[in-house]
């Protein structure tokens, strides 16, 4: 296995380049491209592509990929949309993590407690592979934000769900009032930490006009929001989102100057795109490194459930909203359904499961198969079905904006 040394991130950087070049030109998704670079890479003979780990996830990827897409997110239609999403994470997530938990534990005669962190690690959507989609796509404004903010406060509920399960995996109590203290304690943890040190930042911010310094602040308020939840026992995912939302929203109204503001935009805009093509990039090389046919018949299962519990996350909860002004149309749920692909973050926990669990090694190869499935197949397949269903923004309109 390659260590990630710098030789091997500018090998790396070169190789994405090329494929972003070869998928501009021959209009496929970028990153199913990247997929497929990283595979290729692992099965040369010198095995120059390292395989993806939960540090790296943890402390390299994730903080950049969920704070500029926070970033970008505004705060009143993200709000009016609010009970939608809520429900969407909690209830929604709960019945996609039921139905894969219950279904390989029927199914395939995994113990509950492996099931279980099957469910919650594909029960919820991954921002890494969404949003990069939607760098090609352009799609009406609404949709755009509900998969979009969908895909971020998923990943904190699998998140905090994760860290549930762990805990009673080491002997911690599994009492529904244990459950919901560590639930609260997590999820508030991390919000607490993303808004103390992202307020703090900005304070500091509104006392210079130079660019580099608002650029490298809004940085520290990333990865520092992140780094300082994770120590903590809070979530991580969470405290970037709160430190998106406030750089993006409360930053900009006498923190951030007027003249600072592009540049911290095309700066998050650019980390973004490095830490996307890294990571699938690495996504295609774990990939290859996993031997997956002992537990083909179990992925096929596995992969089957994960569309059924979506689908259970995704129409009931909108039928729910059809009197109201939160209406979801008929074709919006088939690309919050369809769209909901796995990706890094459910690597990341499988690679952190731990080695108590009986059927561990099963967990993690059956993890990295559907997550294949979803990138490749779901991936490749996302823009035709868009396109069928009429969604696409036309060009002239996005000019007119």
């Amino acid at each position: 296995m390659q260590e990630f040394d710098f030789a091997t991130l500018g090998l790396l950087l070169f190789v994405a380049s090329l494929v972003a070049m070869v998928t501009r030109r021959l209009k496929l998704p970028y990153s199913v491209g990247l997929v497929f670079a990283g595979i290729g890479l692992a099965l040369l003979p010198s095995g120059y592509a390292p395989v993806l780990t939960r540090d790296l996830v943890f402390t390299i990827f994730l903080p950049p990929l969920i704070f500029e897409a926070a970033v970008q997110i505004p705060w009143t239609p993200f709000r009016c949309e609010l009970p939608l999403l809520l429900a969407l994470v909690t209830l929604g997530v709960a019945f996609a993590a039921a139905v894969v938990a219950a279904g390989m534990h029927f199914l395939v005669g995994w113990g509950w407690l492996a099931s279980a962190f099957l469910g919650i690690m594909l029960a919820a959507t991954d921002p890494v592979a969404v949003i990069a989609l939607f760098r090609s796509i352009h799609v009406e404004r609404r949709l755009h934000l509900l998969v979009e903010a969908e895909s971020l406060l998923n990943d904190g509920v699998a998140a905090v769900g994760f860290v549930v399960l762990l805990a009673i995996a080491g002997g911690g109590s599994s009492s529904a009032g244990a459950i919901g203290a560590t639930l609260l304690l997590t999820a508030a943890g991390g919000i607490a930490c993303g808004a103390l040190v992202t307020g703090g930042l900005l304070a500091i911010a509104g006392r210079t006009d130079d660019t580099l310094v608002e650029v490298t602040l809004t940085t520290l308020a990333a990865f520092g929001s992140f780094l300082l939840a994770e120590h903590f026992g809070g979530s991580g995912v969470l405290a970037a989102l709160t430190a998106g939302l406030m750089v993006g929203n409360v930053g900009w109204v006498g923190s951030i100057s007027d003249d600072g503001r592009p540049f911290v935009l095309a700066f998050w805009d650019y980390a973004a795109f490095l830490a996307n093509s890294l990571i699938f990039i690495l996504i295609g090389s774990s990939i290859a490194s996993i031997p997956l046919m002992p537990v083909i018949a179990a992925a096929a299962i596995a992969t089957l459930l994960a569309l059924i519990g979506r689908a259970a996350a995704v129409y009931p909860i909108s039928a729910l909203f059809r009197r109201t002004s939160l209406r979801v149309s008929a074709r919006y749920q088939h690309v919050l359904w369809w769209g909901g692909l796995r990706g890094a973050l459910a690597l990341a926990l499988a690679l952190a499961l731990p080695a108590t669990l009986p059927e561990r090694g099963e967990v993690v190869a059956v993890t990295f198969a559907v997550v294949a499935f979803s990138i490749i197949v779901q991936g490749m397949t996302m823009a035709g079905l868009i396109r069928r269903l009429d969604l696409v923004r036309e060009e002239e309109e996005e000019a007119a904006e």
